[in-house]
């Protein structure tokens, strides 16, 4: 221990990132392992954090990742499995044993297990299910029949909850002797007698009031009711937008059936943004660094495969040109430059929409500003470049008509840019697609077909 704690100045210092696991550390945990050293692997990995663990397994080969969990045994934490990616969480369940695998569930809130259990096969959502008690297994089982993506997934089961007539005295009395409290919760919620949620009271001004103060004298301000059938993005959007710590669920009947707390709503932005990012690239989202080779092949073949088809129809325009192309040699020079800055542009725009879009700050009242406001970004950004080109055009080549082809093509395109960059994505989503998923390519062939066409269009009729 003395020795782990001695070395992490030394990891840090050599290029490791904070919060990340030290070359050192991973070398020494591979070296127990190969070594067959379990007593070394175990004073290894006791002070790492369960995330930590998780990093760890997801980065080794799938040959050590069998061999350190062979050699590890007993002391897997059920938190690794819930903080593991899921690409490879049906695999390191499948190496545990029956009986560390029945103990490491046990240890999980039931979202944890509900998170579990989604992406498994039957057999191994049965043997995880038949590892819980009773009456945690009828809960899982309960979230399990909620619609994916919903509250009701995302929801764990237990709840700390007290009648609205209660004061402070009976509440602590009540947490005090209670014996099956979360391992965390942030609030005391309220309800009526029909179990309905009427508002939350915190830890802390529950601690902080006298044991005669009613609790619904010292209700939270902000209060969110959270419907069972809710979609997760939506829960997570109210999470950041308000503010909120956790949130009771209700059923149909307005009932109270679960709470989610605000690691659950930001495990879910997280996973949207990192989404959008991958869609926007052309990645599928399930796409991962552990992934092997034909896996990924499969899964960025078909985006090249329609990245071709745009580039193909850009080459039609240019083809439509070619006379001109063969005349003046400079255009074949020159072309690139209009359709990259185009496509970059775009691109700033559709990243701005997209974000914009998840986060519901575009919207029908404040579209058109946005939308004039991208189209003026480009026009004034295209007469800077203008004005670049225009010179360099002159420079290079020698011609005032070349460099003020290249100038005009060049605010045609970025104008071009920032309207598409807006617009398409808007349209995709009102459409139900994906504007994460589908917008790049759509920009990328407006920005690189209005560019050409203006280019080779504006130098047949000037050079010409």
């Amino acid at each position: 221990m003395a020795n782990l704690e001695h070395d992490e100045p030394e990891e840090t210092g050599s290029g490791d990132q904070p919060y990340s696991l030290g070359i050192k550390t991973v070398r020494k945990i591979l070296s127990a392992v190969e070594d067959g050293a379990r007593e070394t692997l175990v004073a290894l990995m006791e002070p790492l954090h369960p995330a930590d663990i998780a990093d760890l397994l997801e980065q080794v080969t799938s040959a050590e990742r069998r061999d350190l969990i062979a050699l590890y045994g007993v002391e897997f934490d059920g938190e690794i499995l819930s903080e593991i990616d899921e690409t490879i969480r049906e695999e390191v369940i499948g190496l545990l044993k029956p009986d560390v695998l029945a103990e490491a569930v046990r240890e999980l809130e039931s979202d944890d297990v509900v998170d579990l259990l989604e992406d498994l096969e039957e057999p191994q959502q049965e043997a995880i299910l038949e590892a819980l008690e009773d009456s945690d297994r009828a809960a899982v089982e309960q979230s399990l029949a909620y619609p994916e993506f919903s509250a009701g997934r995302l929801m764990q089961r237990e709840v700390v909850m007290a009648p609205e007539h209660w004061n402070v005295g009976e509440a602590i009395d009540y947490l005090r002797g209670s014996d099956h409290l979360p391992t965390q919760f942030y609030h005391l919620t309220l309800v009526d007698p029909r179990l309905r949620p009427v508002g939350n009271v915190t830890l802390g001004r529950l601690m902080a009031s006298r044991r005669e103060v009613l609790l619904r004298s010292i209700l939270e301000e902000t209060f969110h009711v959270i419907p069972v059938t809710q979609d997760e993005g939506d829960v997570a959007y109210a999470f950041n937008q308000y503010h909120l710590i956790s949130a009771p669920v209700v059923d149909e009947n307005d009932r109270l059936v679960g709470v989610i707390t605000i690691d659950d709503a930001m495990a879910v932005l997280d996973e949207e943004a990192e989404e959008d990012i991958l869609r926007l690239a052309g990645v599928d989202e399930e796409s991962r660094i552990s992934d092997r080779v034909i896996e990924t092949t499969k899964r960025r073949f078909p985006w090249l495969a329609v990245n071709l088809l745009t580039a193909i129809l850009a080459s039609l325009v240019i083809a439509q040109f070619e006379a001109a192309l063969a005349q003046i040699v400079a255009l074949a020079v020159l072309m690139p430059i209009v359709a990259s800055m185009g496509g970059n542009a775009g691109t700033q725009s559709l990243t701005v929409a997209v974000r914009a879009l998840a986060t519901k700050d575009l919207t029908g009242s404040n579209l058109w500003r946005v939308v004039r406001r991208e189209v003026l970004v480009g026009l004034i950004n295209g007469i800077a470049f203008a004005v670049i080109m225009g010179i360099v055009g002159l420079v290079w080549f020698g011609s005032v008509q070349l460099g003020a082809v290249i100038a005009v093509a060049m605010v045609i395109n970025l104008v071009i840019a920032g309207l598409a960059g807006i617009v398409i994505p808007v349209a995709l989503n009102k459409a139900g697609v994906d504007p994460a998923l589908a917008s790049g390519a759509f920009v990328t062939t407006v920005t690189d077909v209005v560019g050409f066409f203006a280019f080779l269009g504006l130098a047949v009729l000037v050079l010409l």
